[in-house]
């Protein structure tokens, strides 16, 4: 199911939990870099989520053998103030994403277990992930083209960050998608020790 972008979505995750019984559900996307030595395309499946705005915090169910390390912080917001990432990163957040927090939330009220899976598009902090560009992508995830246009409009040479940060973007999916395809060989195995 897709979800979209943001922490209003998981209402869609209520209305699959209420309608299907489902065995796991595992978030799949894209996420940003906090840590130093993250690198694009690095797959993070991570111990908890933390709801930013509330602090809420959320504990993933192990799935298959790959280490699970880590707090994702999940918000609607864009966060890039230096001083703001180090404190996350002292409290053991390695990636930032807008949706897992939310549905896992809504998994724990439906007593679902839920993991994640989400691979590096960005790191925090680049200074070419801006608002304004964060903005050119629509609520399902899509790029808002004519935001795109608008903004190479007023200065053609930002096709080349634009352009980078594309690749970026697919590099990551690519590598998250195939991590998941991994990880869901292992629904209903015994959680590894």
């Amino acid at each position: 199911m897709l979800l979209g972008v943001g922490t209003e979505p998981a209402a869609a995750t209520r209305a699959l939990l209420a309608e299907r019984e489902v065995d796991h559900v595992v978030v799949v996307g894209i996420a940003g870099g906090v840590l130093a030595d993250a690198q694009i395309g690095d797959v993070v499946r991570v111990e908890s989520v933390r709801h930013g705005p509330t602090g809420r915090r959320h504990t993933s169910t192990p799935l298959g053998p790959a280490p699970h390390v880590g707090t994702m912080h999940t918000s609607d917001e864009l966060v890039q103030d230096p001083v703001a990432l180090a404190a996350l990163a002292a409290y053991g957040v390695v990636a930032l994403d807008m949706e897992t927090a939310a549905v896992a939330e809504v998994c724990e009220a439906a007593a679902v277990p839920w993991s994640v899976v989400r691979a590096i598009s960005d790191l925090a902090g680049d200074e070419s992930i801006t608002a304004e560009v964060a903005a050119m992508t629509r609520p399902d995830g899509t790029p808002d083209l004519d935001a795109v246009t608008r903004h190479l409009e007023e200065d053609p040479s930002r096709i080349e960050v634009l352009g980078r940060l594309g690749q970026d973007v697919e590099r990551a999916a690519r590598a998250a998608a195939e991590a998941a395809v991994e990880a869901c060989r292992h629904v209903g195995d015994p959680p590894p020790r």
